[in-house]
């Protein structure tokens, strides 16, 4: 193995995430698309937890966790200086990531998909959403980004997930009272690294072609 290989579903927020870190690190890394519900069977020797990203590296360790992956490409390099001074962004950061990842991811999944969790309405499900987009846009009112005035780890973090928050109801949130956060939204998803990472690629087989980022 020459370079490390990462293996993604584009359409993941995780690994939309651990995407923009590689890319932006400029290491040179082998991407192949898996397919979720016919995971391959190489992939499925590498980890048991059958889920992507995954990062094997040359010497044949893994990084199978988005925000470990995230942090370690910009260990590697770090050329917009995501983490900071002497990573001064890393532990705001972290806290944030924290709540996004579970209480937040957890309370998407049931707006996402409200119909299987008839206890309650979308609506429900959508105002406790709300609570950490409420906190981002109060983040929002200070920097133009979530941190700092600069773009930093924490942003690439947390932004997939916005974004697919959005799209549950788009029609709701383009008319929601969060400005800043919908400003900060559509810049990212315009971004040369977004568009990049988003682009689609043919399903990795055994064989194929191979399709660096």
């Amino acid at each position: 193995m020459n370079e490390p290989v990462l293996y993604s579903f584009r359409r993941c927020p995780y690994c939309m995430r651990a995407h923009m870190g590689l890319k932006n690190s400029g290491l040179k890394i082998e991407l192949r698309e898996v397919d979720l519900k016919e995971m391959p069977e190489e992939l499925l020797t590498i980890t048991a937890k059958a889920t992507v990203p995954v990062l094997v590296l040359t010497d044949e360790s893994i990084i199978d966790e988005s925000w470990d992956l995230l942090k370690w490409a910009l260990e590697q390099k770090d050329p917009d200086n995501w983490l900071g001074e002497n990573k001064q962004f890393l532990p705001d950061a972290e806290m944030l990531v924290e709540t996004n990842d579970f209480s937040f991811k957890d309370d998407l999944d049931h707006y996402k998909y409200a119909d299987r969790f008839p206890e309650h309405s979308e609506e429900y499900y959508r105002q406790a959403c709300e609570e950490f987009i409420e906190e981002l846009e109060e983040m929002l009112s200070e920097h133009n980004y979530l941190l700092a005035d600069q773009l930093t780890i924490a942003d690439i973090a947390v932004f997939p997930f916005v974004r697919q928050f959005s799209l549950v109801d788009k029609s709701w949130f383009d008319q929601s009272p969060y400005p800043n956060v919908q400003k900060w939204l559509q810049y990212l998803i315009d971004t040369e690294l977004f568009q990049n990472v988003f682009q689609k690629h043919e399903l990795w087989k055994n064989g194929a072609a191979t399709v660096y980022i």
